[in-house]
């Protein structure tokens, strides 16, 4: 499969990274963890573009896209850090009107196993919580949840919430949907993880050329330079496969249930979220000490890749399905 951006998609993304410019930039957005700090009206700008329901048909209020456009624009979103339930405010926008439009935020969780604490985001700012299980989707009243906030999240620009007991709340979704949002969700994540993968190169990248050392700027070197073109080649078959699982998706055939779907979406996960890392650290070891401080913004983009790549699905078991999958075939 090959798959070169149109004109079309090259001028959604550039009008996705303009807005970001102007309503989403990082030395604003690390400040918004709560309910009083949160630009809800940047983020009503940013669901007005269609954000959230771009593969939605048009008597529901989309833009009848393809899957792959909402990946390119979730790729800039990651790219620029953007905060908030972005993937949540994707999904949910299917059931609530006012998620699509950002009248309502909404966050998703997967519904934990009896004895285990459920992970909520932006729990304190959030209007809906909608719970997945194996019965379908559940609607929750945040008020309802008996949760705790982390006191010291591991990405500062994302709250993080612990709550030990979810109410059942009122069904609104099938067994059929929650598995079709798992898997739109594992996509729109990985483009989040693919738009972290090249824009930390590319801040690496802008820092060697300027940085000097040693009478030369540091790009120069050539143990710098490996560093540089492997985190670019990691970021460009993230992007490439984050794309291709797209594709797959809306394909005949490409639901849930799909082997061919299943396995694209899981190797999309597998190599996005390692690519994130990978470059994130990459992008730290080339600031050298200031990598690590506060100001600098590689600690940053390794925080929310920590976090992104464990959300519906893990790494690991995303390597185990395309493993299964691909012994199944050969059984076959």
């Amino acid at each position: 499969m090959r798959l070169e951006l149109d004109d079309d998609q090259r001028a959604l993304q550039a009008s996705v990274r303009a807005l970001c410019a102007e309503h989403f930039p990082l030395e604003r957005t690390r400040t918004w963890t709560d309910r009083d700090s949160f630009d809800r009206r940047a983020w009503r700008t940013l669901a007005e573009l269609g954000t959230f329901v771009m593969t939605r048909s048009a008597d529901e209020g989309g833009a009848e896209l393809a899957t792959v456009d909402a990946g390119l624009v979730y790729q800039v979103l990651g790219a620029e850090l953007v905060p908030g339930p972005l993937v949540a405010a994707a999904l949910a926008s299917d059931l609530i009107d006012e998620v699509g439009t950002g009248q309502l935020l909404a966050t998703v969780v997967e519904r934990p196993a009896d004895g285990q604490p459920a992970v909520l985001r932006h729990l304190g700012l959030v209007d809906v919580v909608l719970v997945l299980d194996a019965a379908g989707i559940w609607r929750v009243e945040p008020a309802d949840v008996d949760a705790r906030p982390v006191t010291s999240p591991l990405d500062p620009t994302t709250p993080v919430w612990l709550a030990t007991r979810l109410p059942q709340g009122e069904r609104v979704g099938d067994a059929a949907l929650a598995a079709r949002w798992r898997q739109r969700g594992d996509v729109l994540t990985s483009a989040l993880l693919a738009g972290i993968a090249v824009k930390v190169i590319e801040v690496a990248v802008a820092y060697a050329a300027q940085r000097e050392q040693f009478g030369r700027v540091i790009g120069g070197f050539q143990a710098v330079k490996h560093l540089l073109a492997d985190g670019f080649a990691r970021a460009e078959v993230a992007r490439a496969a984050v794309d291709a699982a797209a594709v797959t998706i809306d394909e005949p055939g490409g639901g849930p249930d799909g082997t061919a779907a299943a396995r694209a979406v899981a190797g999309a996960r597998v190599v996005a979220a390692r690519a994130a890392v990978a470059n994130s650290k990459t992008a730290i070891q080339v600031h050298g000490g200031m990598g690590f401080t506060w100001e600098a913004t590689p600690h940053l983009y390794l925080k929310r890749a920590w976090l992104e790549e464990n959300v519906f699905t893990t790494p690991d078991e995303a390597a185990e399905l395309v493993a299964r999958t691909l012994t199944a075939g050969e059984a076959a």
